[in-house]
């Protein structure tokens, strides 16, 4: 069972605020006092100042994020039924994403935005993987893990930490434990909008696969019949493969890490029974893509279609400038890759650079030499919900360079 100690809290007035707005996140330094030392994963109750229940979380007291609210309003109980009905109500959002039948590989529990925070769950067929960004849930986990093999009954539940959590008390569990079954030995295979993909779901970065650029690589699939395509961090080749199927002529994948790209061959090679990816021609290059991407302006290259989808630049608030002055040498370099009437497709994935300042950014940074005509923003995919404001990090163009 969970454990039911509790810390009594009380917070400013401006957190309390927020809390009672549906916000997830109360900071230590809005705290104003607490009944006791609590430790990480007792049940934080905040009160106001007139003794009436505002919220509970989950209490560790080693984070920033000093409370993770999993429920404010009325009082209830953090138990068994709780977990069940948070889980059911996260799996019926998912309904547009599985519905088809097509897609295997999805978020299962978005953190935050599905009332757990600092919790992620991703499926890959019928392994699972969770990701805990707080020692917080660990107490949780007798209650939490059997609700998980009821509702979704995975062969495998494997269990990540963040950086940040892995050099914690985990309570006698290390990284890619198995909570459910045995950690798989291989590369699992999921299927993602019909096409076919591997995860290394033990040691693969994030749970094994960036699964929140799913539906934007299926739009990328209508822009690439006959295109020459270059996919800069390309990773496991999610944006290469899905081209590819939509009949590129030939795909360039670029990414730092030679295994990634080694992965990314395999997950071709997963497709390859189908014509379109048996006729493209694919190609990878390991190196840094500011490096690659100028010497591909140097030898006058170009491609119908320029895909640029790099890691968060900005982790902290002080790297919002430095975020926004990597993008824009991306911006520079990429249109001047793509042929005239050609597609940039180009994302961001820090959460503290907002929506329109990034597009501001891109359009400013083309310059007048090279019209960008926008044909589509996207944000988050079905599976991916945004429940608050920090939780809206996904932002994609779509646009055509003159």
């Amino acid at each position: 069972m969970s454990t039911q100690k509790r810390v009594a809290v009380r917070v400013t007035p401006d957190a309390l605020r927020h809390v009672r707005a549906g916000h997830p996140w109360v900071f230590d330094k809005s705290i104003t006092s607490v009944s006791h030392d609590g430790a990480a994963g007792d049940l934080a109750v905040i009160f106001d100042d007139d003794r009436r229940f505002a919220a509970i979380g989950l209490y560790d007291p080693h984070s920033p994020i000093r409370v993770r609210v999993l429920h404010q309003g009325k009082p209830l109980n953090i138990d068994e039924g709780f977990w069940t009905g948070r889980l059911r109500n996260a799996i019926e959002r998912r309904n547009a994403v599985t519905s088809g039948g097509d897609t295997t590989g999805y978020r299962v529990v978005h953190g935050e935005n599905d009332g757990m925070s600092g919790l992620v769950l991703d499926r890959y067929g019928d392994a699972f993987v969770m990701k805990l960004y707080t020692t917080a849930w660990l107490p949780h986990l007798d209650a939490l893990v059997p609700v998980i093999e009821q509702l979704l009954h995975p062969a495998s539940l494997i269990v990540r930490f963040s950086r940040d959590v892995a050099r914690a008390d985990l309570r006698g569990l290390s990284e890619s434990d198995a909570l459910i079954g045995t950690p798989p030995t291989e590369p699992v295979l999921f299927r993602e909008h019909g096409l076919t993909f591997e995860a290394d779901v033990v040691r693969g970065q994030k749970t094994g696969h960036f699964l929140d650029q799913r539906d934007n690589r299926q739009r990328v699939r209508a822009y690439s019949k006959g295109a020459r395509v270059l996919d800069v961090f390309a990773c496991t080749g999610g944006f290469s493969v899905f081209a590819a199927a939509g009949g590129a002529a030939s795909v360039q994948s670029v990414d730092l890490a030679d295994a990634a790209l080694e992965t990314a061959k395999r997950n071709m090679a997963h497709n390859s029974f189908i014509g379109n990816v048996q006729r493209c021609e694919h190609t990878t290059t390991t190196g840094d893509a500011f490096d690659v991407m100028k010497a591909l302006v140097e030898r006058k290259r170009h491609f119908e279609l320029v895909i640029v989808d790099p890691p968060s630049f900005a982790r902290k608030a002080l790297d919002h400038d430095r975020a926004m002055h990597a993008y824009r040498r991306l911006t520079k370099l990429a249109v001047e890759l793509v042929e005239p009437g050609g597609v940039l497709v180009q994302s961001s994935c820090s959460s503290r650079v907002g929506a329109d300042e990034f597009y501001d950014n891109i359009h400013d940074a083309a310059g007048s030499q090279h019209r960008l005509t926008e044909m589509l923003r996207t944000g988050h995919a079905a599976d991916h919900p945004v429940g608050f404001p920090e939780g809206a990090y996904l932002k994609t163009i779509f646009a055509r360079v003159g």
